[in-house]
């Protein structure tokens, strides 16, 4: 299908808009080239965009720019107001700046030692089985809901100790997390699912102080460092950051990569024949598929100037990761899918201090899912034509509304 060749957009660009979202590699080339520094806005927050790979990895290291706006403009933490009852959710670990996020980060840390994800991997390929013989009765499925979803959302459960016959009603808390802070659903969200959601989560830390299990909340809760330990606000900010990053990013990682494999018979093939590849091939569908596209918003504590615009003091900053990790400066031939692609210095889990600390675990469930999934069908394909595949409009995320499959 002929597509027309894109011109620089209005500033400012709408990283949620249609266009943006469904031809999003295309706008990312337009502006490495020719604004590498762009307004964007999204309802009433304003920022500026860095698309090209130097400038991102710089950001991600420079003290200039932080990620709690109170300390850049001396307002609130959020550029909108919030009830003082969900004040929690804009002080995660996620917008915290050194001294604060390095205590919580070394607290956290604490419970995620190689140990505890390492004793999830058996966990992991069973369950890939599990789901697998379940869908395959049925020969078409939707593969992102029957198998991608499912792995992160039990794996996410157990970490936190959930019981079993309280899954539906934590499913439904992730499904508010990720899907309802847009649209007319905000402010339902906000006054009460979040509210319900947030009682949940108290009576389970509860419950883990006195009846501690194996599991990263109770290992969350018993955390210190040097007499200093998470008080019961930053341990729920902290679940909710879990759910939202651990679960929804893995669910989309899973789906990207299965989608990139089709599109690529010959690296699918390749893939096939060299199964020790998968580490690097997961690597690469992070760099050309990655499910996060943008991190959180970045504020400028002093004027900034970059290729000649200008950045003031208090104005946010987002590093479009999937524009540099296809930026042919930074990598050669960046529009080839190679599952053995080396050196392979993505940004598609961040950098620097605010390295995705699930990280380990993401590559982890996400080999574990494509490994299973290859192994037991040899002949995997598409239900569908490739363009009846829908992007989902979310901004900074490439995500897929469903994908239906053939479990051949």
């Amino acid at each position: 299908m002929h597509r027309t060749v894109l011109e620089l957009p209005r500033a400012p660009i709408n990283p949620a808009s249609r266009a943006f979202c469904e031809r999003k590699y295309e706008y990312y080339e337009v502006l490495r080239e020719q604004a590498p520094v762009y307004r964007g806005r999204l309802a009433i927050i304003k920022f500026h965009l860095l698309s090209r790979y130097d400038d991102c990895l710089a950001l991600l290291k420079d003290p200039r720019f932080v990620r709690n706006r109170t300390t850049a403009t001396g307002g609130g933490r959020m550029p909108f107001p919030m009830p003082k009852s969900l004040a929690l959710l804009s002080e995660s670990l996620i917008v915290e700046d050194d001294p604060a996020h390095r205590r919580l980060r070394n607290l956290v840390s604490k419970a995620f030692t190689p140990h505890a994800i390492d004793r999830l991997s058996t966990r992991i390929e069973s369950l890939t089985h599990e789901l697998l013989d379940r869908a395959e009765k049925k020969g078409t499925v939707d593969l992102q809901s029957s198998y991608c979803l499912p792995i992160p959302v039990t794996v996410i459960s157990e970490l936190v100790g959930l019981d079993p016959r309280d899954m539906p009603e934590f499913q439904r808390i992730m499904n508010v997390l990720t899907k309802g802070f847009s649209g007319w659903t905000l402010f339902r969200s906000l006054f009460w699912d979040l509210r319900g959601a947030i009682r949940m989560m108290r009576t389970l830390i509860a419950k883990k102080r006195t009846h501690p299990g194996e599991d990263i909340l109770t290992g969350l809760i018993h955390a210190e460092e040097e007499g200093d330990s998470l008080s019961e606000d930053e341990l729920l900010s902290f679940v909710f950051l879990l759910v939202v990053a651990g679960y929804e990013t893995t669910v989309h990682l899973i789906t990207n990569g299965v989608v990139a494999l089709l599109d690529h018979p010959e690296q699918l093939a390749r893939l096939r024949e060299q199964p020790e590849l998968m580490g690097t091939a997961v690597e690469e569908v992070i760099r050309y598929r990655g499910s996060v596209q943008g991190t959180k918003l970045n504020y400028a504590t002093e004027n900034v100037r970059l290729h000649g615009v200008e950045i003031p003091r208090g104005t946010a900053v987002i590093p479009l990761l999937g524009a540099a990790n296809h930026d042919p400066r930074a990598f050669e031939h960046p529009e080839r899918f190679d599952i053995a692609r080396s050196p392979n210095k993505h940004l598609g889990l961040g950098f620097g201090a605010h390295f995705c600390l699930g990280a380990q675990l993401a590559r982890m469930e996400t080999k574990i899912a494509l490994t299973t999934l290859l192994a037991r069908y040899p002949d995997l394909r598409l239900a569908v034509d490739r363009d009846q595949l829908e992007l989902v409009h979310m901004p900074f995320w490439h995500r897929y509304a469903s994908l239906p499959v053939e479990l051949r």
